[in-house]
């Protein structure tokens, strides 16, 4: 088995935090379940579709219709639902906007990782696999570091109904990651 450092295994935790609260965790999908595995990359215009889209427009508009392009695209689904649930107020909207945009850029940095991981699987050797991963977990660190300073502003600003709503959001998360992290 491995040995890990303390180093080894913040790191291999922030990646796993990462992905399951950062990517998917609080966000509900517009089916109301939680989705707490690793993003895929999808066919289509996935990146297209993050690099185009506005923060005001991915915040202010209601969830994507079943079957649209956006409704496949389960960064900006997960940003309205937040949205939404959190009842962002015009005087936050700042604050949103910058923690939308580093989702967005977050959101793509993994998705063109996967991409290039795809692309270059059937090349790799064990020691290109582990190099791989170590760069997937680079990426979630890297994007841990901008997104607990943009969501720590807006969490600052909310109001107490807010903050309750956000708490437990992430509690949920927490509890499930626990729960299958025991079994």
């Amino acid at each position: 088995m491995f040995n890990l450092t303390h180093s080894a295994a913040r790191t291999i935790t922030t990646a796993a935090l990462f992905g399951a609260v950062v990517l998917y965790g609080p966000f509900v999908t517009t089916a109301g379940n939680f989705a707490g595995s690793a993003p895929t990359v999808q066919s289509g215009s996935a990146p297209e579709i993050l690099a185009q889209a506005s923060a005001s427009q991915a915040t202010t508009e209601p969830a994507p219709a079943p079957g649209t392009a956006e409704a496949r695209d389960p960064v900006e689904a997960h940003i309205k639902e937040l949205h939404n649930k959190l009842h962002i107020t015009a005087a936050q909207q700042t604050q949103w906007d910058s923690l939308v945009q580093v989702m967005r850029d977050n959101a793509k940095a993994m998705i063109d990782l996967q991409k290039q991981r795809k692309e270059d699987v059937s090349a790799m050797t064990a020691v290109d696999a582990v190099k791989s991963y170590q760069a997937v977990i680079e990426a979630h660190e890297k994007g841990m570091e901008k997104f607990v300073p943009a969501f720590e502003a807006l969490y600052d600003s909310m109001s107490d109904s807010q903050k309750k709503t956000a708490d437990a959001m992430f509690r949920s998360r927490v509890r499930s990651a626990a729960a299958k992290g025991s079994k």
